[in-house]
Order: structure tokens, then sequence, then C-alpha cells
């Protein structure tokens, strides 16, 4: 897996035990530790350490905030004789509650485990246990016996099976002078080959991404490190768009007979016939209306959808080329990405543009926070109104489409830079800056919120409202929300507002359905329909123990704020507030999110609407994409299935039209990582 995708999900590690040892309970790092720094272009956000103990075991202790967010862990692991690991302990707590996990090989060779999301028992054998949490220097364990095994890899626990590459060497001055360093690629615990750095000898050095885990001393190494392993990446990925980027997929392509969601109408039509050629929708008729050339590829579309191609208003992205690919196989031909890395937008777009990256089409906004330890991690961090100003001014000289503030803002700072970046041409979005109510943001400026608890912010209590770039801006509407009214006065008062106003709400919800609803006992509904496809590890990781309860609430109560947050989509659309649908993860979730929009009241066409033609309006390119009307650009899905009578239909991707480019959904999925189909 990707070195941010394992950061991610090791912050998902949570109980196996009662309840979570304190930070003072955890062990205490000794003078001499190797020590290894957790950081971003932002900031330092964390220290992780390693030393011996006297029996010969290996130490590890974390500890991290990541914008309040907090990890502190530990782990004692235990090698056998031919160095993979025969026993481990973590104990701590992250961001989701109790760390504590549990690995061991008994006298009779078998492994047991236990986490918050399972447990279990298989013969060791030549296996290697894949921990589901812990200290992120812990995963050095991992690298070490895929160097051991060589070529052939290891069989993992609980299940799937990786090895290493690896490739060139670089040379890097650090503390210690001149010294070499290796680059490697994994494969099998993710959907895609995953960097990750070595020492002269093989051993794990770093990690490197948004953000990294960097020996001390080497942080200044990192942008180094990692405008390598993008190009090495970017190598890989050629060869796949040339692949798919054929001259055979560009040939005229008449699908017929096809039920064709009309998104300008918010509606469905049966038997339609949509020819392709040149890269424009041709033209559009009935079933068996349309004349075509010989040599024309025919598709018979009886049983299924088209629909202009989707999108995902919440995606960020940078970093991740094979996730761009795992998008278009989830029938996402363009994006709004919410905050990304300016070089790393413009690698995409240009090599987007030369036909060597096969990516969706997206616009991109870049994120300015106030200088702070709880500023985002890929933020444009600034200290007074002029940064700010000039912080904006940055954005638009890089060519992006807009600037999203963030929740440590200066509220003050808010007004003069979004009427910069108006005045630029600029969109503006983002979270609610502590201190600020959504109304508050919008008067100020912003054309658009993103995420539901930032709207839900509108009836929080002060206490939450001025701790929002805190975990309080999660832990309000999850204890609050429940309790709101919401057909009072003031809120349909609001909501009136945010519409007169032409406000855009990015609500997210499957994000907070993770968060609130999960219990670890089941695989949260977005990702369901992915696990038998989907990687072990992977698959492993979407089952969470949910946000960790406190303060006496339960997981229902949870629930019901989260059913509350739901239901505040489906008034804002009801009152005209247009939604975008986005995920802030990747095409997977983006179903259940247009599910969630239809349980909140809105019918098949209009939660349709909210991730084809209002996206595209938004960003302005509904004169070319959005919708399947001739002279526009063929972005397009054929999917099995009727979706007007069933959204989870839309997961059944059968081609994807990306530019006038058909392409195959199997052999995307198969390209991106997937082993199938998802279920229906």
């Amino acid at each position: 897996m990707s070195a941010v995708r394992f950061m991610l999900l090791a912050g998902f590690a949570t109980s196996a035990a009662a309840a979570p040892l304190a930070k003072e309970q955890l062990m205490v790092v000794p003078d001499g530790a190797r020590h290894f720094t957790i950081s971003s272009t932002a900031a330092k956000h964390g220290d992780v350490w390693s030393w011996r103990l006297p029996d010969g075991r290996v130490a590890y202790r974390m500890s991290m905030s990541l914008r309040g967010w907090i990890t502190e862990t530990d782990e004692v692991v235990t090698s056998g004789a031919d160095g993979r690991v025969i026993a481990s302990e973590v104990r701590g707590f992250t961001d989701s509650g109790d760390a504590s996990e549990k690995f061991s090989v008994g006298k009779d060779g078998i492994a047991n485990w236990a986490t918050a999301v399972d447990s279990g028992s298989a013969p060791f054998g030549a296996k290697r246990y894949e921990s589901y949490g812990g200290p992120w220097l812990a995963n050095e364990q991992g690298i070490a016996a895929l160097v051991a095994a060589g070529p052939r890899g290891i069989d993992l626990l609980p299940g799937g099976h990786a090895s290493i590459s690896i490739g060139q060497s670089t040379r890097i001055v650090g503390p210690r002078g001149p010294e070499t360093v290796k680059l490697a690629f994994t494969s099998g615990s993710g959907f895609a080959p995953s960097p990750v750095w070595l020492t002269s000898d093989n051993r794990f050095f770093a990690s490197v991404g948004s953000i990294s885990l960097m020996p001390e001393g080497y942080e200044a190494v990192a942008p180094t490190l990692k405008a390598i392993q993008e190009k090495a990446t970017a190598d890989m990925v050629r060869a796949t768009a040339h692949r798919f980027l054929s001259a055979a997929g560009r040939r005229p392509t008449l699908f017929d007979h096809v039920k064709l969601f009309d998104s300008v109408g918010g509606r469905f039509l049966p038997d339609r016939a949509v020819l392709v050629a040149d890269g424009k929708v041709a033209a559009v008729g009935k079933g068996g209306s349309l004349r075509v050339a010989s040599g024309t590829r025919r598709i018979d579309g009886r049983g299924k959808t088209l629909l202009p191609g989707l999108w995902d208003s919440h995606l960020h992205v940078g970093g991740d080329d094979w996730g761009l690919l795992q998008n278009l196989a989830t029938g996402m031909t363009n994006y709004r990405s919410p905050g990304s890395m300016i070089d790393e937008a413009q690698s995409i777009f240009r090599r987007r543009a030369a036909g060597d990256l096969l990516a969706p089409e997206g616009k991109v906004s870049v994120i300015i926070d106030r200088k702070d330890p709880l500023a985002a991690q890929i933020a444009l961090t600034v200290s007074s109104q002029a940064e700010t100003i000039a912080a904006v001014d940055k954005i638009k000289a890089a060519g992006m489409w807009g600037v999203k503030f963030y929740t440590s803002m200066n509220p003050a700072w808010i007004a003069p830079g979004a009427a910069e970046a108006h005045r630029l041409g600029l969109h503006v979005h983002g979270h609610v800056p502590a201190g600020m109510r959504p109304l508050d943001a919008v008067r100020a400026g912003y054309d658009e919120v993103t995420h539901i608890n930032f709207i839900m912010m509108q009836a929080m209590p002060q206490s939450v409202v001025d701790k929002a770039n805190t975990a309080a801006r999660i832990e309000g509407p999850a204890q609050y929300a429940k309790d709101v009214d919401l057909d009072s006065p003031d809120m349909k008062a609001f909501y009136a507002e945010l519409a007169k106003r032409g406000t855009i709400v990015d609500p997210t919800l499957v994000v907070f359905e993770q968060l609130m609803a999960s219990d670890g006992t089941a695989v949260t509904p977005a990702y369901l329909p992915y696990v038998a496809i989907s990687p072990p590890a992977v698959a492993r990781g979407w089952k969470i123990a949910g946000y960790p309860l406190f303060g006496g609430l339960t997981r229902d109560d949870f629930r019901k704020s989260f059913a509350k947050m739901a239901g505040l989509v489906g008034r804002l659309h009801q009152a005209g507030v247009r939604i975008v649908a986005g995920t802030d993860g990747s095409g997977v979730e983006l179903v259940r999110e247009i599910e969630l929009y239809h349980q909140a009241g809105l019918t098949n066409a209009e939660a349709l609407q909210t991730a084809t033609i209002i996206p595209a309006r938004m960003v302005g390119m509904a004169g070319r994409v959005g919708s399947v009307a001739p002279g526009k650009t063929a972005d397009l899905v054929l999917v099995d299935g009727d979706v007007e009578a069933r959204l989870g239909a839309l997961r059944q991707v059968d081609k994807v039209v990306l530019d006038g480019v058909l392409m195959d959904g199997d052999a995307l999925r198969t390209a991106s990582g997937f082993s199938g189909r998802p279920t229906r």
C-alpha cells in the first residue's frame, strides 16, 4: 500500500482490550534511541523511536498530533531465529481509540492475533503477520521480511501475498555526510506498488509522501526522495496509459438501445442510441434510429444504463497515480480536488495532457491555513492578512482553480482573502475556521462549504464552534446533532440564505457514516461490495471500529447524530441549495455517497445530478461535460443494470469513455488492482 495509505490505516487501529493505556503508562524512550520524525511541508507532526530491550526484543514508541488528532502508542516485537516476527504487542491509543493489538506464535506453530476489528488463528508456517496498526516505524519488520524472502515474496496473515523489488540507488547528504539509499516498491499489501526507501544494506530507511517518516536530521532530504519516487511511479503508469489510450479505443462507437440518463432534465430516457466519434458525442436518438458508417463499433445496451461520466467533488489528488486509474475503473471521468500540492497537481495536468497518465480530468484547489501546529498538512501556511493575499496570488499564478481556507485560519483574514480570490476568478470554499459558523464564512465570501459537519456547526454550541480546528469538529456534531431541530425557524432561515446566495455544499456523508455508524463488527456499506475483489490487507483496513465514544454517549447516539446530518442534506436540497457529491476518499466510496443522498430524500435522478451536471456547472465545465448531448466531450460510463431503479447498479461498470476513448471496465479494474467486479 502507499505510504500515506499505510499511515491512514495505522491510525484506525483500535481496541482489543477494554480501555487504552494513558500516555503516561506507555514506555519511556531511553537516551540514544533511534529517532524518526513525522512531518509534512506544513510542519512537524510527531516522532517515532526504536531501541533494543535487554532481552533482545525491539521496542517502538510513537507520539503524533495531526491537526489535533492524537496518537500515543508503543509496541514490543519479538523475532524468531529466521528474523520473522513471532510475537508483538501494541498498546496505547490513536485518534480512533484503543490501539491494542496482540500477535503471537505458539509452540504448536499456530499464529494467533486480536485487534478491535478481528481475531483469528492459523498455521504460521513460512508466513508473516501483517499488523493492523501500531507505531509506523515497526513496519520496518515487514520490509525486512520481504527483503529476506527475495523475488518469491511471502504469504501474509491474515491473508494475501507480498513482495518487494529493489531499484535505483541515490546519493544523499545527511547528518553523517554522503550516503547511498535505494528506492524499492512493495506489492501485495495494497492495490498498487508502494514506494519505500532502503539503506545501502537493504534495511528500512524512510517512507516519503505528503506525510513522511524520516530519520531525525534527514527531513530536508524528503523532497528530493519524493521527486525521485514520483518519477519512478510515473514511468510505471505511462505504459498503462499508452495501452488504454490506444487508436482502437478511438474508433467511432454506437451505444444502442440503452437507458440514458438526461442529467440536465433530471430524468431517465428509455431505449436511446448514442454515437461517439472524434472524441465527441456525435448524435443522440431513439434506439435503432442512428445510421452509422461501416466499421463503427456497436455496443448493445439492452439492460444497461448510459450516463455522463461521474464526478467526485472531494477527491484529493497527488502522489497516487494508481489511484487515479482506479477512479476511472469506478466510472469517474472528472473530479474536483479540494486541496492538492501545486507541484503534484501541475504534474498530473501535464502528464495527462501528454497521454502519459490515465486519469480523470479535474480542477484543483489549494489549501491556505494559518501557521499553527494544527495547520493542514499540505497547506500554504500564512501568518498575516498580507501573506493570505500573497498565497491566493500564488495559487492563481500556478494555474489552479480555487482556494480552500482551513480550520486554523484567522477569521479576520477570510474576507480579504476571498475578495482577492474572487478578483482573480478563483472559487472560494473550505472548512469553517474555528470561531466562525458556516453562515459567517459564506457572508465573508465562501462560495461553498465542505463537509456536512461544518454545515451542522450553525446549530452547535459556541464552545464547539470556538474549537472547530480540533477534534471538536467531529465530536461536537457527534454529541449534539441528534438533538438539533432541522425544521426550526433559525435552521430554515439558514437554508434559505444559503440558497439565496447560491452557496454550494459538499457533504461527504460517507466519511461520517464510517466514523459514527461503524462499530468494528462489519465493513461499512461503502466498501462492502469491494471486499471480495480487493487485497486482503486493504479489505481488513476498511473494517474500522468507528470514532471512539466519549462523555457517556453510545454508538446509537452517534448513529442518531449521523441520521440528522444526512437529514440536513435533504433539507438543504429541498431549500434549493446545490449539493455536489464528494467522498474525501476515492471512487470506491462515490456510489455510497450518492445512495446516502437518496436516503436523505433525493430521487435517484436528483442524486445523480450531484455527481454529473451540478459539479460540471460548479467548475465551469458544463459546456463540455456533465451531460450527454451532441457536440460535448464523450466522457461516459455504461453500467450493467437499471440505475433508475437502483443506484447500486452504478458499481457495475461495463465500459468507460474518457475524452472519446473507449475502455473496458473489467480491464480497468484489473489494471487498478481489483480481482473482479464488485458484488451487486
